[in-house]
């Protein structure tokens, strides 16, 4: 027998407003979908979103979308080659709070149709190709706490409604085309942590508002490159949640705020490319730096000592500039300490020698300063050494052994220095090694007959390096510039010099060069440059030096070359040519005036 179960009359109207709202949930699915079609449509079948289909109906499922309450909240269709514009149907997704359309071709005006879609709150169109203005109105987004801008062509000024937008955590709108100014509005802004107004080279020249201050829970302040003037506002100290500081690539003159250096948060301060003059605070409590560049300036004094107890500080860059006096030793103790960039100074004294003791540095930038002593001898002990940049000083005593051992090294530029001794053999076999520029110091001995076959420069002129060319040098494929001047290497040149496809720079004069010029010399397509001055290499010139293509300079004086001049150097395209002080005979070749762009022969037979 059946049996009935009686419904409570209390509990019926809930059985009936489920019911109901299991009804209304369905029907707002199925719009949603059908909208999410419409879309498709009106941007003509995106290759990102082929899975959107009529049949497919679990939406929700979507890589693009996110839902919930089975309700579409977040559409995502970043990077997908959409080039139509933003539909007003689009806030027929009723409960859309968050929208991201960035990395597109969209263009047009800013898309006033999404003031309909009342609970945005996230809206990203950064990456587009819109143009215009941002619309006076656009505090009609009142919910907004997400808006990117950035990368577009917008113009005019930024409107001060930006300023009602109380909401907005995130305000970025770096690098457009804005030719007017920004609101110093924006300073109302209390619950904003990120504020990106950089690379707008086209504002015009303002000062940064004082009332940015008030900004107390920003984190990120980014102006790069926004035609700032005038100096720092003293206030920037009280703004303590700030982590990022960059006001880099401005005119900004006058000095650095003591505050800058007391904000406890400040992780990144990036100041380089300004006007900024007087000495750097000395005194130091902003602990979580990790980043201080302040190149490019005219600051003047000292490096700060406290900036050695910056224990996760990882690049100090500060060239360019005019500070003096020694480098802090407690700085070479930082063990977080990674890219240090302290050239064109006028630093002196010797150089910390705990660099690169306690961390491992992947960059050493010291040049043109009056440091004296020797180079520290940890500098590559953590393995990661990129570059050493130490030119131009009065650095002296042999290359730190430790340098052999530094297989991650790509250039080393010492050149115009004191040093002396062998080099470290295991430096010239690095197997990422590609500059080598040791000029104008007191090094000796040989180069090895191996070396890295990545180096494509090699500067080594004015030294009293030895011996003979080694025929290893042939396997050198990637070498373009080989400048050995005034050393005292004797020996011929070596026929396996002519093996290196990629030469355009040879400079062998003043040695103690002798025999006769390879024949096979005619495989240097690339070279532009031959001097072999001041040597005692003998016999005939080779005529292939003719067939060199693009042979610009050619020096072969103080030598004791002999025979005729061959009539192919007529066919070269020489902007120089020197043969004076040897034995040769016969006619000067008859050189074509169209191959000549400036030729000024000096020629003694």
């Amino acid at each position: 027998m059946l049996k009935f179960t009686t419904i409570s009359p209390a509990i019926l109207p809930c059985i009936l407003l489920f019911l109901f709202n299991v009804h209304a949930d369905s029907q707002l699915y199925s719009e949603e979908h059908a909208s999410l079609m419409k879309l498709k449509q009106h941007w003509q079948n995106p290759p990102t979103i082929t899975h959107w289909t009529p049949s497919n109906t679990n939406h929700c499922s979507w890589p693009e979308i996110t839902c919930t309450r089975n309700s579409i909240t977040l559409l995502s269709l970043y990077n997908s080659s959409i080039s139509q514009t933003v539909p007003s149907f689009i806030c027929d997704l009723k409960n859309l709070t968050q929208l991201n359309l960035s990395y597109n071709y969209i263009s047009g005006l800013f898309p006033r149709v999404l003031y309909n879609c009342s609970k945005l709150q996230y809206l990203d169109l950064s990456e587009n190709f819109f143009v215009g203005p941002i619309p006076h109105d656009i505090d009609s987004l009142p919910r907004l706490r997400y808006l990117s801008l950035g990368s577009n062509n917008f113009s005019f000024d930024i409107p001060a409604s930006v300023g009602n937008l109380t909401e907005l955590r995130v305000l970025q709108l770096y690098k457009n085309q804005f030719n007017g100014s920004f609101p110093s509005a924006i300073g109302n802004l209390q619950n904003l942590e990120q504020l990106g107004l950089a690379y707008n080279t086209k504002f015009v020249p303002s000062k940064l508002p004082s009332n940015f201050s008030q900004l107390s829970n920003l984190k990120t302040l980014w102006m790069a490159e926004a035609n700032l003037i005038g100096e720092i506002p003293e206030p920037i100290g009280n703004m303590t949640a700030l982590e990022v500081l960059d006001l880099s690539k401005n005119g900004l003159t006058g000095k650095i705020p003591s505050g800058v250096f007391m904000l406890k948060n400040l992780s990144k301060l990036i100041l380089h490319r300004n006007i900024l003059s007087a000495e750097i605070p000395q005194v130091v409590q902003s602990l979580n730096l990790t980043v201080i560049d302040l190149s490019q300036n005219n600051l003047t004094g000292t490096i700060p000592n406290d900036f050695g107890k910056l224990e996760n500080l990882a690049g100090l860059i500060l060239r360019f500039n005019q500070l003096s006096g020694k480098i802090p030793e407690s700085i070479g103790r930082i063990p977080s300490l990674a890219d240090v960039r302290l050239f064109n100074n006028k630093l002196s004294g010797a150089l910390p020698p705990d660099f690169g003791r306690y961390s491992a540095l992947t960059g050493f930038e010291v040049a043109y300063n009056n440091l004296t002593g020797k180079l520290p001898e940890y500098l590559c002990a953590g393995g990661k050494l990129l570059g050493l940049i130490a030119f131009d000083n009065n650095l002296s005593g042999e290359l730190p052994e430790s340098l052999g051992n530094c297989n991650s090294l790509l250039t080393i530029m010492i050149y115009n220095n004191g040093f002396s001794g062998k080099i470290p053999v295991g430096l010239w076999t690095a197997s990422n090694l590609s500059y080598v520029w040791i000029s104008d110091n007191m090094f000796t001995g040989e180069l090895p007959e191996k070396m890295s076959g990545n180096l494509s420069s090699v500067v080594i002129s004015n030294n009293r390096f030895s011996g003979k060319i080694p025929a290893g040098v042939n396997s050198l494929r990637n070498l373009q510039v080989f400048r050995a001047s005034n050393n005292l290497f004797r020996g011929t040149v070596t026929r396996e010099l002519t093996a290196l496809p990629s030469l355009t720079i040879l400079l062998l004069d003043q040695n103690q060069l002798s025999g006769t010029l390879p024949s096979s010399l005619s495989t240097w397509k690339k070279l532009t440059t031959l001097n072999l001055r001041r040597n005692q290499l003998s016999g005939e010139i080779p005529e292939e030096i003719g067939s060199l293509p693009v042979l610009n300079s050619l020096d072969l004086a103080e030598n004791k070359f002999s025979g005729k001049i061959p009539p192919q150097l007529g066919l070269l395209k020489l902007t120089f040519l020197n043969l004076s002080s040897n034995h040769l005979i016969g006619e000067i070749p008859i050189f074509n005036p169209k191959n000549q762009s400036k030729f000024h022969p000096n020629i003694s037979l």
